[in-house]
């Protein structure tokens, strides 16, 4: 087996510290070797708290450390194209948040940097490596509910203060940003296509200037996907995938919790709507951050294609923009 593949995280973001950093040092494929902040003093007590070997008191400090092969970028949204690109640049493989950036131009940047060095690039959509989600792609391939003909979703929550990150417009807040990216890239990777905006709709928030409520109707060639993300709207998610012959509703599609089992239901024949069909499939307790931190390994170590490659997360930001460009112009 291979030497594990050591990680540097930039930044103590809360992502980072509770989810990602956990779930790396669980990988039996990954070591997290250091950890960066603009505050030195905050960087070495988190170190410290964490038991990460090294701290750094600025990004360009870790992105240059000979002892770090990849860098797990979790900043806000307006930083990832600086030090994603940064990390290219210095031969470190690129683990970074969605969205990859804030428009097309910003990805595509990202994107050939890392091209141009030859390291790995990955977007960290961390809920395309839970086995519920795989088991359902794998249900829509298979023709379990027939052809399918579409996708709606939602992904909400409720934050209106003003000081926090998904607030602040010029740092890539906003939810079709924090949260759409997930309904949009869900309904590409179900359809296994590219989609045309047919409407958009977005409630802008007066304080902030960040979209608060974004919904979209996504014209696929084989069918369509509408979807909502709010982040004034109650706590909220929720998938249903619906062919000519039955649906598939994920229970918890996104903050899929590491120790509880997870379900999906499979609805199919019977006598809908009071008695329809239904096969529960159920998921043992799963770390989905773990799945893809052994994913990005995977793809470091072992050469395989990301799950989330480079294309594709260019494909998502190429429909985020024509969402807001579609709202803007009224087409909605």
């Amino acid at each position: 087996m291979s030497a594990p593949l050591r990680v540097g995280v930039i930044s103590t973001a809360n992502i980072g510290t509770a989810k990602v950093i956990p779930a790396l040092r669980a990988s039996s494929r990954c070591e997290v070797v250091a950890i960066a902040s603009r505050d030195e003093a905050s960087a070495s007590r988190v170190a410290a708290d964490l038991g990460i070997a090294r701290s750094h008191g600025s990004y360009q400090a870790l992105v240059s450390d000979p002892d770090v092969d990849a860098v797990y970028n979790p900043l806000p949204n307006h930083l990832h194209a600086e030090w994603s690109i940064a990390a290219a640049k210095a031969g470190k493989h690129v683990l970074c948040e969605k969205p990859l950036a804030r428009d097309l131009d910003e990805a595509s940047a990202i994107v050939e940097a890392c091209a141009t060095r030859n390291v790995v690039l990955m977007e960290a959509f961390m809920y395309r490596h839970h086995p519920s989600w795989q088991a359902a792609v794998r249900l829509v391939r298979d023709g379990r509910i027939g052809r399918l003909q579409s996708v709606h979703s939602r992904f909400s929550y409720f934050n209106d203060d003003l000081t926090n990150i998904r607030n602040i417009k010029e740092y890539g807040g906003g939810a079709l940003f924090d949260v759409g990216c997930y309904n949009v890239n869900l309904s590409r990777m179900l359809f296994a296509e590219e989609p045309d905006v047919a409407g958009a709709s977005i409630v802008w928030d007066e304080a902030s200037g960040t979209d608060i409520v974004t919904s979209a109707l996504l014209e696929f060639p084989s069918g369509h996907a509408v979807f909502s993300c709010s982040t004034r709207s109650e706590p909220d998610q929720r998938v249903q995938i619906v062919g000519q012959e039955g649906r598939i509703d994920i229970e918890i599609p996104f903050n899929i919790p590491k120790d509880v089992p997870t379900r999906i239901h499979v609805y199919s024949g019977g006598k809908p709507p009071t008695a329809p069909g239904c096969e529960t499939i159920e998921f043992p307790p799963e770390d989905q951050y773990q799945d893809m931190a052994d994913a990005f390994a995977a793809a470091v170590l072992d050469g395989e294609e990301p799950d989330v490659s480079p294309a594709d997360s260019l494909a998502n930001m190429r429909v985020i923009d024509a969402i807001f460009a579609a709202a803007q112009s009224g087409a909605g």
